[in-house]
């Protein structure tokens, strides 16, 4: 039997047409005893990169190649009614590496020349210029040739077969499948008999015939799932019949698409055997490209007097160190030199230069870059150049942790900027380099075990809950192929033990025969699967010459630079410089916050050179305040804080690398000893330097580094090698090592059963230690921001709030911190608000008018710029008649209005403005139509004979009458234009009520654990949402959303309860609810009980038993109690007790303790409207006690 070797075969990176995985098809080629396999996706080569490598390492000969969308005219964009874009499949293989680049140029110019939708588009012109070193075939029946055959007949067909042998010659093969196909395309002709034509084409051109199955999946029992992913590719349901027009889908006619065995294509092909047997003269003619490469680094021109890239950085650095240091000494001179030999011995001079290059550029640009990330900060180099911002010397930073002068590897600096100005910062490069010489990095988005079930549930029809319910039991971030391999005992030790219930329920369903089962089934075929294509974040390309020299490249949406299609993993292994461009939100506030205080207190500040020693940054770190602190703003880090007290910049470093899974245990240990509560211990007195500022604890990874040369003489390369090895648990290098570590310490003349003490305890805590170059620099942007928020408190409030604009749970958090701080946050004001929060003369923040929606940032740009030129707005009226109505309409007017903008004009209210009467418009409409009737005039009298003299004076008109609004009202329009209610809060008026009767807030019923298990909590909110439902039984249910002053919860009534309690909670009702956490008992889930629902107006008529007012002996007069007796009227059924609480000692135990005695007792009436005294006694500072009934 002859050998055989597939060459038409699509992977899952024929976007959700192909779900053929990599490893699968090679490993099952390799069992098959194939020696080739090829790669032929539709347009693309994402996958390329990946099948080369893996097929290699299994020992079969990569083919790369591509099915790709062939038309006449590839700059063509826009077709007529009736007109389609005609796209032929041609697939193309790569003969060598010419033909492999060649294929890399066409597939890029298909997306950057010939996208049209989704498709890349090539043309015949293209391939007349690229075609060396490629193979060309006849291609499926979706090609050129046989779309002739079956739509002009042979002899057009024979017409165009003569442009490819003329092109490709020799290269060109004929091309057969038989995948059963009948009637295609309604002709009446049979897959077979374009088969036959082209047979006889082969015979009359003495060409080469080869036999290829048009594989999409790698199983015959993949089809279903296939089928499936084309159904999640066109929206389609799987049982909607496969065909052509209303009411049909697209799908594959049967099963045969797969990647059939050697034996079953001989069989297959048995009346033609040389079809089989060619295939193995085309692998013959192939040479495998080599894709893999060193890294080509761009050509960085030098500046006159220089002639090499190490001149030119020596003399960078040495100049930055006069600026840095002062004085050279000499070990600073030789750190510097170590730095540069070993960066020149790598070959990457040039890298850095690059770098300090574009990070100049962007301070020049006003574009703020971060002190640094990573390791990279280690390197005096790197300091000295202005590439970061930390000192390597003073924070003993090693630059071998960077660069390992033993082991070159590339460098790797990422850069952060903030987040604004980062595109300039690209835009600087592009200028630099040339457009087509940089480019971002592709993502692939692929289905993860919660997306694979609602996509495979969705198709197959499960209902939505179903779908959801199948999700849910999937653990957060779980792979279903990986947990359905484990056994009880494994995921046991894995998850928890609701996670292993919902597993086992989902394995069990698994096996049922109903529709869930088989979703479940299918999910587990498609899970991985590639979905759909993104852009990394933050990876920017820079090669010496056109990229596309190099990789094939792609387009996306939403940006205009290049994109690669191999994947970040890959570039560099491609020999592609990537360089991470960050942007980093918390330089933006930073940059902000800076440029308000330079407004308020003219007073300009380089955050760069503060000192690290504030004092009152420090009170932040102390007191836990850390909202809006970079990397410090979580509830456990603030507990730490405040358990720490911070004294020292030092003490920030180690708590940036401890607060993680893992060294978390040791803060503890940490706070202990820092406070003198706990014995300082060092293994060898010799250690204590570089342990001490971290109490005798391993926190960083340098500290190993440094302790294996002090301790064992390792050389730097070797330090750093066994710190990677620790890290990542590398048992191999590190019992390799650790004859070496003892040996030399030996010879030092340490005792080897310390060594052995050391020894193990690195290896059982070094993966816990952490980067301390990375610590330091993101600990240097979180006292950056503690300095701004200690020192210059409203302005770095406003730019957190600027910053956070759309995240009102944020916004929520930091206004409230906002009170904490006595700053108080205005709402929009037409004369004096910014298009962000700003800070005015008296401290006050106020909201910035870009916060509104319906206001947009070209509105908000012209009313600024009025104001500035022409003074303040003295009313709507001169606002619409001083700016652009094309910028400032109706829907701006009205959000401002409804925002309370308008609010300091005197003598009218927000009705007014947004109020329409029956026989007259609002407000807004009025001034509308002043503002275009005196811009028209004002238009017509610049053109007019006599000038302005001639305008007639409009009369401002008055604003309708027409009642104000009520406080919930305007609080539920404000909440509509800015997220958030600005000028009161719902349940303010209800605070005494909240106060005594709730135990809980909203936020705290999110997280649902045993500890919480049928415990009463109390909680208040407005509600915001009620909407009811029918239950496929008919029984009615109803969606139900409340708020508080912090956070919002939802839940759904059902059946009793929804009778019990859905009339109490219709929107804008205000009330207490009494819950309990529940267990279901079928299984384990989670649910809140509602006991009962009162509404808070109600809550001390129905729960307040007695008020107690306690009066301090020296505090008590009678005048006071006659005031207080004073503040009821009416008698009623509420105890209302005056006691005099006197401080006395026991005698025998001399402790102290309080008496108090009864002075006046009476019982009253509370109503809501005579709360007012409430209120007084907590003014006069008098405590007092609301007792339960």
């Amino acid at each position: 039997m002859p050998k055989f070797s597939h060459l038409h075969c699509h992977t899952q990176f024929s976007l959700l047409d192909g779900a053929a995985k990599i490893p699968d098809l090679i490993n099952k080629a390799k069992i098959d005893g194939q020696p080739a396999v090829a790669i032929t996706d539709h347009g693309n080569m994402f996958g390329a990169f990946h099948f080369v490598n893996q097929a290699q390492k299994a020992g079969v000969k990569p083919i790369v190649g591509c099915e790709f969308y062939l038309v006449e005219d590839r700059h063509r964009q826009q077709f007529s009614r009736g007109e389609k874009d005609i796209r032929h499949h041609q697939l193309l293989l790569a003969k060598n590496q010419i033909g492999y680049q060649n294929l890399s140029k066409l597939c890029s110019l298909g997306y950057m020349e010939g996208l049209y939708g989704k498709y890349p588009r090539i043309d015949k012109s293209l391939l007349v210029k690229y075609k060396e070193g490629i193979i060309a075939t006849s291609c499926c029946i979706g090609a050129e040739i046989p779309q002739t055959i079956l739509k002009q007949g042979k002899e057009a067909a024979e017409q165009k077969l003569k442009w490819w042998l003329e092109q490709f010659g020799s290269d060109y093969f004929i091309e057969i499948q038989r995948h059963g196909l009948k009637n295609i395309d309604n002709t009446g002709m049979s897959q077979e008999d374009v088969n036959q034509i082209l047979i006889g084409f082969a015979k009359k051109n003495d060409l080469n015939i080869i036999a290829t199955n048009d594989s999409h999946y790698t199983e015959e029992e993949d089809f279903n799932a296939h089928d499936i992913l084309l159904c999640v590719n066109t929206g389609d349901f799987k049982n909607t019949p496969i065909g052509q027009g209303k009411g049909y889908r697209f799908g594959f006619p049967n099963n045969q698409f797969f990647f059939k065995t050697t034996e079953q294509m001989n069989a297959l092909f048995s009346d033609i055997p040389e079809s089989i047997d060619n295939t193995n003269l085309l692998i013959d003619r192939i040479e495998a490209p080599k894709i893999n490469r060193d890294i080509l680094l761009p050509n960085f021109s030098l500046p006159k007097g220089f002639n090499t890239q190490d001149d030119y950085l020596r003399y960078l650095v040495y100049e930055g160190a006069k600026k840095r240091y002062g004085e050279m000494t000499e070990d600073l001179r030789e750190r510097i030199d170590f730095e540069l030999a070993t960066i020149s011995n790598s070959g990457y001079p040039g890298y850095f230069l690059i770098v300090q290059d574009f990070t100049s550029a962007a301070r020049k640009l006003n574009v703020s870059v971060g002190p640094g990330r990573g390791s990279a900060a280690g390197s005096v180099v790197a300091y000295c150049t202005g590439i970061t911002n930390v000192d390597p010397i003073k924070y003993d930073l090693l630059f071998e942790r960077f660069l390992n002068p033993e082991r070159i590897s590339m460098p790797d600096i990422d850069i952060d900027f903030d987040d604004r100005g980062r595109e300039k910062v690209i835009d600087y490069v592009i200028d630099k380099y040339g457009k087509n010489c940089v480019s971002q990095i592709i993502t692939y988005g692929s289905m993860a075990a919660k997306s694979s079930i609602r996509d495979v549930g969705r198709v197959l029809e499960l209902p939505l809950d179903k779908t959801g319910d199948l999700a849910k039991l999937v653990p957060d971030g779980g792979n279903l192929n990986k947990i359905f391999k484990m056994d009880d005992k494994e995921l046991k030790e894995k998850f928890r033990s609701e996670e292993f219930e919902n597993i086992k329920k989902l394995k069990s369903i698994s096996h049922e025969k109903k529709l869930e089962g088989q979703v479940i089934k299918d999910a587990l075929k498609l899970e991985g699967s590639v979905r759909n294509t993104g852009v990394h974040a933050c990876g920017i390309i820079i090669t010496p010459d056109d990229i596309t020299n190099h990789i094939p490249i792609a387009k996306a949406k939403g940006t205009e630079l290049l994109i690669t299609q191999y994947d970040n993993d890959l570039v560099e292994n491609a020999g592609l410089l990537k360089m991470d461009f960050l942007g980093l939100k918390t330089l933006t506030i930073i940059k902000d916050c800076i440029a308000l205080i330079k407004k308020r207190h003219q007073t300009e500040i380089d955050i760069d050179t503060i000192s690290l020693e504030d004092e009152n940054a420090f009170k932040i770190f102390r007191k836990g305040l850390t909202n809006g602190i970079f990397q410090f703003e979580s509830d456990g880090m603030k507990a730490h804080l405040k358990s720490l007290k911070p004294t020292q910049f030092n003490d920030i470093i180690a708590m940036a690398a401890l607060y993680r899974p893992g060294p978390m245990e040791y803060i503890p240990t940490y706070i202990k000893r820092k406070h003198g509560k706990e014995t300082i211990h060092y293994d060898h007195p010799d250690m204590e330097e570089y342990l001490k500022e971290t109490y005798g604890i391993t926190v960083y990874q340098e500290q190993v580094m440094l302790l294996s040369q002090k301790l064992a003489s390792f050389s730097k390369g070797q330090a750093d090698k066994l710190r990677k090895a620790m890290g990542k648990k590398k048992k191999e290098d590190i019992d390799a090592m650790k004859p070496v570590f003892m040996e030399n310490a030996e010879k030092n003349g340490y005792d080897q059963k310390i060594m052995e003490k050391v020894w193990g305890d690195w290896e059982a805590f070094a993966s816990y230690a952490f980067n301390k170059s990375h610590s330091t620099c993101y600990a240097v942007v979180a006292f950056q921001t503690a300095y701004l928020k200690g020192n210059y408190t409203p302005e770095f409030m406003a730019s957190l709030l600027t910053h956070n604009m759309s995240n009102m749970d944020k916004m929520s958090k930091y206004i409230e911190e906002c009170k904490f701080y006595n700053i108080e946050v205005l709402g929009p004001d037409l004369n004096e608000s910014e298009a962000n929060f700003s800070v005015n003369n008296l401290g006050k923040i106020r909201f910035g008018l870009e916060a509104i929606k319906g206001v947009g940032g070209a509105a908000v740009e012209k009313l600024i710029e009025e104001r500035q030129k022409n003074g303040p707005f003295t009313s709507i009226f001169d606002l619409t008649s001083r700016v652009d109505l094309r910028s400032i309409n109706k829907k701006t007017l009205t959000s401002m209005a409804t925002a309370g903008c308008f609010d300091s004009f005197s003598n009218t209210h927000r009705a007014q403005y947004i109020s329409e009467g029956i026989h007259e418009d609002s407000g807004v409409e009025l001034a509308v139509k002043f503002g275009a009737k005196a811009q028209g005039g004002a238009q017509k009298n610049q053109s007019s004979l006599f000038g302005e003299n001639a305008a007639v004076q409009l009369t401002q008109p008055k604003l309708p009458e027409c009642e104000e609004l009520t406080m919930i009202q305007r609080l539920n329009l404000e909440k509509e234009v800015i997220g958030m209610y600005i000028s009161g809060h719902p349940l303010l008026q209800f605070n005494n009520q909240i106060q005594f009767f709730c135990n809980a807030e909203l936020n705290d019923l999110e997280e649902q654990t045993e500890k919480k298990l049928n415990k009463e909590f109390i909680i208040c909110g407005i509600v915001t949402k009620f909407q009811e439902g029918m239950s496929r039984k008919g029984d009615k249910y109803c969606h139900v959303e409340i708020e508080d002053f912090k956070g919002s919860f939802s839940f759904r009534l059902y059946s009793d309860d929804f009778a019990k309690f859905s009339q109490y909670l219709h929107e804008d009702d205000r009330v207490a609810i009494k819950m309990q956490l529940k267990k279901y008992y079928s299984n384990d889930r989670f649910f809140w009980k509602i006991a009962e629902v009162v509404y808070l107006s109600d809550v001390f008529k129905k729960y307040l038993g007695k008020v107690e007012v306690h009066l301090k002996t020296d505090a008590v007069s009678l005048p006071l109690i006659d005031q207080l007796e004073r503040l009821h009227t009416e008698r009623g059924k509420i105890g209302f007790d005056i006691k005099l609480t006197q401080k006395k000692t026991d005698e025998e135990s001399k402790k102290n303790y309080h008496q108090s005695i009864n002075l006046r007792s009476a019982k009253i009436k509370l109503s809501n409207e005579e709360l007012a005294w409430i209120d007084t006694l907590k003014e006069k500072n008098i405590p007092f006690k609301m007792i339960k009934n």
